[in-house]
């Protein structure tokens, strides 16, 4: 198993660690550093150049190159001999990571992890790659080789190391924090950006592109926003196509709930195995939505397994939720997830095990290197239609197979778990929680997103209230990023909406005030990814553009957005206007690398509604609530503010709505109310002309 001790092998620096991916390593043979300045003294003092190695505990191919390369002795040797060698967690370190991915990037065009980069004793890049095998083979280059080559070039060539060194931190730096020209945004930029989406969309698979595909949420939601904005059932169609067919694919746990974090065919049948507390967070609204689109259950039911799921196995006693599971199992990848015919016939028995299989594609041949990954290719119907059966007792013998399958696989040794809990992904985590809790009526979710928002709150922050990265074994460590800060202040927000509780929106305001202070590009708008006080680095990144999750700045101008509609604060609706102004023209130009800041384009610039009821502690206040989350109004905020209680916070927007003998309702647009209803008839009938 990789990361375990050989035979009298010591420990490396990585041992006082508290990231599981850095503890796997902790005895490799390689003389590993932490970042940090011992590592970087140390190459300052002998003239050595530094190996950083950055990858993450979910990472396939980086259990691979530790396996073929970390634990090979002879390698281990000439790197300790001749490099001081720096292992990164990108989970803990997304600031290191955006920099030398940038490295990488210009210098073979394209990224990956494990990245492998390589240093002067002044953090300045030179060479990179991603894996390499410890010796050639296909065509590509040895790591052994990569190594010695470079060695002697920095014995013998120096001078043109450091000269090529230097160009590429210019590159570098033009990259981190590039300037836009300013542009006017407007309902143009949305529907431009809907149509590039809609132009790449595969429309018999879903999804955008081909292999490898990855879920794209933000765009998805985007695309929603786009139908109920201009009436674009084209965009609703595309929704609709990729969310059944990664559901009904190989990307989605079938047994445990839950997706795998990207598909490596055009098909959504074989997955990359990891699954990540982001992906899972961020496809929850996006199913949320359509199923208050389209009153299917088909979309509950995905919600449900996802966030049972998330409960079951990637939240902690403490509230907070683990990061990642693993891709592999003993060494393979894939093994915890998928089955074998005989399998089947061995758990359930040969009569149940023929309806299973026909479901789930399960085959004696299999549908993945010669195993089957459990898919839904075609409807139940016709699977009834074909084993002449009717489909209530399919239904029935499935529902009865998954939870005998679930057990069976219960009992197979489980993928590594990275518990460390990262801020920025739980903070997506509560809003998907509590949006589920809203519109599913479901308290269990509501439950675990209190515990998980109070669980940041108290062990998260530092006495001042700043938000730390990373917390592990009762540990919370590093500054938090644009992105912990903008996530979690989101979650806080629409934390707040379900519950009403002002400790939460009270916290929201404080950590905006932080970011605001300490991240915001006061020239020109937009926030950096780092504080003003955060260590120094090479260069100082601007995050804009969005990857597997949200950039930092569409998220901030997505969060403040709603505070400020919440709050009637103008000064964090300017500073979300300014984070889009200022990326203005890559949001015209390249509309698909920003769909989180789109969203909050689509908030910003309206219709946006503000939604208040006033509780007299009657059943009617639940009506009204329930009217309000089983419709699909993206652009609104909710207040349901108790009739005796005073509100500091939101007294502006409760300003003129007085409690009466019973609830009310009141729907608000930039201030301007409609009659309020006493009756849910009334409301529903309001509501039915915004949604």
């Amino acid at each position: 198993m990789a990361g375990s001790p050989l035979p009298n092998q010591p420990s490396n620096r990585l041992i006082a660690e508290t990231s599981p991916y850095l503890l796997q390593h902790a005895y490799n043979p390689v003389d590993w550093y932490p970042w940090g300045e011992e590592a970087f003294e140390k190459a300052k003092r002998e003239g050595k150049p530094i190996f950083l190695s950055v990858g993450y505990s979910a990472c396939h191919w980086c259990h691979v190159m530790e396996r073929e390369s970390f634990e090979n002795v002879g390698i281990a040797k000439f790197l300790n001999e001749h490099f001081v060698s720096i292992k990164v967690d990108r989970e803990e370190r997304p600031d290191v990571d955006q920099i030398y991915m940038s490295a990488v990037q210009l210098i073979t065009r394209r990224g990956g992890w494990p990245m492998s980069v390589f240093l002067t004793p002044e953090a300045t890049p030179f060479y990179g790659g991603t894996y390499w095998p410890p010796t050639s083979r296909m065509g590509m280059p040895g790591f052994i080789d990569i190594l010695q080559k470079l060695n002697d070039y920095w014995v013998t060539k120096r001078e043109e190391i450091n000269t090529s060194a230097s160009e590429l931190l210019r590159a570098i730096q033009n990259m981190a924090a590039p300037v836009f020209e300013t542009t006017q945004l407007n309902e143009e930029t949305l529907k431009a950006g809907g149509e590039a989406l809609t132009d790449s969309a595969d429309r018999r698979h879903g999804g955008f592109g081909g292999a490898p595909k990855f879920p794209h949420p933000m765009d998805l939601r985007v695309l929603l926003r786009g139908w109920k904005r201009f009436g674009d059932d084209d965009a609703l169609k595309v929704v609709e196509l990729t969310l059944k067919k990664m559901a009904n694919g190989g990307i989605y746990d079938h047994l445990g709930g839950g997706f795998h974090r990207y598909s490596t065919d055009a098909i959504w049948l074989a997955p990359h195995f990891e699954k990540m507390l982001y992906d899972n967070a961020l496809l929850v609204p996006v199913y949320l939505e359509m199923y208050q689109i389209t009153h299917d259950p088909f979309y509950a039911r995905v919600v449900r397994e996802t966030l049972d799921y998330v409960l079951r196995e990637m939240t902690s006693d403490a509230g907070g939720f683990f990061s990642t599971q693993d891709a592999d199992t003993e060494g393979e990848e894939g093994k915890f997830f998928v089955w074998s015919a005989i399998e089947t016939a061995n758990i359930l028995g040969k009569d149940d095990a023929e309806v299973f299989d026909a479901y789930y594609d399960v085959s004696a041949s299999g549908n993945w290197e010669g195993h089957s990954i459990l898919n839904v290719p075609r409807p139940l119907d016709d699977v009834a239609n074909a084993l002449v059966m009717e489909p209530k007792e399919v239904e029935d013998v499935l529902a009865r197979s998954r939870k005998k399958m679930l057990l069976a696989r219960s009992r197979r040794v489980a993928p590594g778990r990275d518990e460390k809990v990262l801020s920025g992904w739980n903070g997506m985590m509560v809003a998907a929680l509590a949006q589920a809790s809203a519109v599913l009526n479901d308290d269990r979710y509501q439950a675990a997103a209190v515990h998980g928002a109070r669980f940041l709150l108290s062990e998260m922050r530092d006495d001042s209230g700043r938000l730390f990265h990373s917390w592990k074994d009762g540990v919370a460590r590093f500054n938090g990023f644009l992105d912990d800060y903008a996530c979690v202040i989101d979650g806080l927000v629409e934390l707040f909406q379900v519950t009403s509780d002002e400790d939460f929106l009270q916290a929201a305001v404080q950590l905006a005030d932080d970011a605001i202070a300490r991240f915001e590009d006061q020239d020109v708008g937009g926030f950096f990814y780092t504080a003003n006080d955060h260590e120094k680095l090479i260069a100082r990144t601007k995050d804009s553009q969005d990857n597997a999750t949200p950039s930092g700045n569409g998220m901030m101008a997505t969060a403040l957005a709603k505070l400020g509609k919440l709050t009637s604060n103008e000064r964090y609706l300017n500073a979300a206007t300014r984070t889009l102004n200022s990326i203005s023209s890559m949001l015209v130009d390249h509309p698909r690398a920003g769909g989180q800041s789109l969203l909050a384009l689509d908030f910003l610039l309206g219709p946006t509604y503000e939604i208040v009821v006033r509780d007299s502690g009657d059943h009617l206040a639940t009506e009204f609530s329930s009217a309000v989350w089983q419709r699909f109004i993206p652009n609104r905020v909710y207040l349901r503010w108790s009739a005796s209680a005073q509100s500091t916070l939101t007294a502006e927007l409760l300003n003129g709505k007085e409690p009466s003998q019973g609830s009310s309702f009141y729907l608000c647009e930039q201030g301007l109310c409609q009659l309020p209803c006493h009756s849910i008839a009334e409301a529903e009938s309001l509501l039915d002309t915004v949604s």
